[in-house]
């Protein structure tokens, strides 16, 4: 296996380019049964070395092994399992409807491989953000070349050490090195790049790939808001305070683009709910959260300043309601509650992508509708609520990747829904079978006869010609039989 150091040299990453072009143009890839063996081979990869990808993990997020394989592991096996039960179905080609006018045509789709795929993965989930794209690409038949996040060394380590030991490794690869490597990528033609990261990153990938005309899937993030509606059941108040609770500090500690960005309530609801969160929080964390072993940290110093930067300002600093201490030398923050800190502070207007959940009050939770409207469309829109209006209206008045109800989370899980965001939040989908379109070319084919032909589709145009043209358009099936009989001339 190549060392980091060898990808510094452009002839290196050009000869690394061209064997897997080269992989792909031969034709092996488009195999259904090469497709299955590699995904067998990733199965295998991830049972194998479970304990080697806990260790990376822990290391480079502090994440406890539960919280892996339910966020990591468990998600790749999942999703490696799913395809490879449904690859061989979804390869095969499907016949199409044609208009009768076309008869006796016929018609089908084929999906074919795009060619060869560029995957830039991200830090917060870093063994789950590479291997499920790459399980979509393979699945479509193409070659790969996975870049892991440098900002989680461990994983991207392993990662780089064991896919050539399980999978081909002249048609997958990977990439390891900081933004200098990924700047000289860029630089070459991709046959689809799939991005996973920050906005501004996704804006550096989007415009190099135009040079090229190359598609790119850019999934990115965004504020995503949380509606809780005054519901009459206290136990299902408590049910919501707790997925809420888990979807703001469970995924790697805030840290995720799908977690609890901020909670929408009315305003009397809000002490109320405080009180639950604190008593949830110290049955998920103890006493002493900042010492818990179920938390994972801040990734690493430069976002550990850029969340704690928030609290520096007099306001939001005012605003905390909970929470709020610090372990610079491990890099931990204390699940925080902030009560209605400024709208236009930063903790406000910027994705948190941390363990700070603000509470923003309203004088009825309608108003919840203007206010996520008031704001870049979010990758995912959480609603509590039995108020099936209220639901109607949320959905028909927000624009947004996802919409979850009385639950959080779980639409990333669920493989027969894509995922994916709108506008700002990205564009392109995933997961299941949207994972195997978004790498594959659905190619239209037409099977036509020699049988009949028909002359007025043909110059030297004439009066009659023009008739039946207009006639052939717009009548029916025995329309266009009887012309066929009787007006072919």
């Amino acid at each position: 296996m190549m060392k980091k150091k060898s990808w510094e040299g452009s002839s290196a990453m050009e000869a690394t380019l061209a064997e897997v072009r080269q992989s792909f143009k031969s034709g092996r890839t488009r195999s259904v049964e090469w497709r299955k063996k590699q995904l067998r081979a990733l199965i295998e990869l991830i049972q194998d070395n479970e304990e080697k990808l806990f260790k990376a993990l822990l290391e480079d997020l502090g994440k406890h092994p539960a919280e892996a394989y339910r966020d990591e592991i468990g998600v790749v096996l999942k999703s490696a399992d799913y395809i490879l039960s449904n690859v061989q179905k979804w390869t095969a080609p499907k016949k199409c409807s044609i208009p009768l006018v076309f008869f006796p045509a016929k018609g089908e789709l084929q999906p074919e491989p795009l060619g060869v795929i560029l995957i830039f993965s991200c830090w917060n989930f870093p063994i789950s953000l590479a291997l499920d794209p790459l399980i979509g690409a393979i699945s479509a038949g193409n070659g790969v070349i996975l870049k892991p996040s440098d900002q989680a060394p461990a994983c991207s380590s392993v990662l780089a050490s064991l896919i050539p030991l399980y999978m081909d490794s002249k048609a997958i690869k990977v990439i390891e090195g900081g933004p200098e490597i990924c700047e000289k990528i860029l630089l070459h033609k991709w046959d689809k790049i799939f991005f996973t990261g920050s906005a501004q990153i996704g804006r550096i990938v989007m415009s190099a790939a135009a040079k090229h005309l190359t598609p790119v899937t850019l999934e990115l993030g965004g504020k995503c808001p949380t509606i809780l509606d005054s519901l009459s059941n206290t136990s299902d108040l408590k049910v919501a305070v707790k997925r809420i609770a888990g979807a703001k500090w469970g995924p790697c500690s805030g840290q995720a683009c799908i977690a609890v960005d901020y909670l929408l309530v009315e305003e009397n609801l809000a002490p109320t709910l405080i009180e639950m969160f604190k008593k949830t929080l110290k049955r998920f964390y103890g006493e002493n959260p900042i010492e818990s072993k179920s938390i994972a940290r801040i990734v690493n110093r430069r976002h550990f300043e850029r969340l704690t930067s928030y609290l520096k300002d007099p306001l939001v600093a005012a605003s905390i309601v909970h929470g709020g201490s610090l372990d610079e030398d491990n890099l931990i923050i204390e699940p925080t509650i902030l009560l209605d800190p400024p709208l236009d502070a930063a903790i406000m207007t910027e994705e948190i992508f941390g363990p700070f959940l603000p509470i923003i009050t309203l004088n009825k939770i309608e108003e919840s509708i203007e206010f996520i409207n008031s704001r870049p469309k979010p990758l995912t829109i959480y609603a509590f609520t039995k108020d099936e209006k209220f639901k109607r209206r949320i959905l028909s008045e927000t624009s947004s990747g996802t919409v979850t109800f009385n639950d959080v989370l779980i639409q990333f899980l669920c493989d027969t829904l894509p995922f994916g965001g709108v506008d700002q939040s990205g564009f392109g989908r995933y997961h299941g079978k949207y994972s195997f379109d978004t790498f594959s070319h659905e190619k239209a084919i037409m099977h036509g006869s020699f049988f009949p032909e028909i002359e007025p589709r043909y110059p030297p145009w004439t009066e009659f010609k023009m008739k039946f043209i207009r006639l052939a358009y717009r009548l029916n099936y025995f329309g266009v039989i009887l012309l066929l009989l009787g007006l072919k001339r």
